[in-house]
């Protein structure tokens, strides 16, 4: 039975494939082009596939949340290049007073129990989603920069909890990630970053 995200996946992915000819998708994604019609790209520290009527990630078909939002990410892709600076907070998005809370309580709060981890594991995460080191004078005990989606990145800022303070953890947007994805989009772009992170740390030992 197909379920409601797949139906939207796939009427997104016609609505890009009707309008392929006027898009150059290998420069706008930016993607490699695998034949006629499927275009591969990094997305959420895996690689994705799009073609017509579907969606993979690592050679598996994504029919929920993530393909949902790689789908809106692809169509409405536009030759802008990605402008990293300067970083901006969720709230500071025109009209996302209504996803402000959901984007905090998923977005951030689940990371506030694997701050020491997620430094330790910084490098794994970092390598998965082809990311840097956050530039000093960024604030925090550590940062650093990923890359969900080509054009979208994320800037997670962490304090370390100590003797007075618990721990911290602020997601920041790249300048103009809103050109490349709805208002709603984006805060689900942050939440799947922050379960991938979460799964690349693993368990507790």
């Amino acid at each position: 039975m197909t379920s409601n995200y797949e139906k939207i996946i796939i009427e997104n992915l016609a609505r890009l494939y009707h309008t392929l000819s006027e898009k150059n998708l290998e420069e706008w994604l930016p993607a490699r082009r695998r034949g006629p019609f499927f275009y591969e790209f990094p997305a959420f520290g895996e690689t994705c596939r799009i073609g017509p009527g579907e969606i993979t990630l690592s050679g598996k078909p994504e029919n929920g949340p993530k393909g949902l939002i790689i789908s809106l990410y692809a169509l409405h892709t536009k030759p802008d290049p990605l402008i990293p600076a300067p970083f901006k907070a969720f709230r500071d998005f025109p009209g996302s007073m209504p996803y402000q809370g959901a984007f905090t309580a998923n977005s951030e709060r689940p990371l506030l129990p694997h701050v020491v981890r997620v430094k330790a594991a910084s490098g794994k995460i970092l390598e998965a989603f082809q990311g840097i080191k956050g530039e000093p004078g960024t604030g925090g005990d550590f940062s650093f920069l990923v890359y969900p989606l080509p054009k979208i990145a994320l800037e997670y800022v962490f304090y370390l909890p100590d003797e007075d303070f618990p721990p911290s953890v602020t997601c920041l947007y790249s300048a103009n990630a809103e050109r490349f994805m709805p208002l709603d989009g984006l805060a689900d772009v942050a939440e799947y970053t922050t379960r991938k992170i979460i799964d690349l740390i693993g368990p507790p030992l």
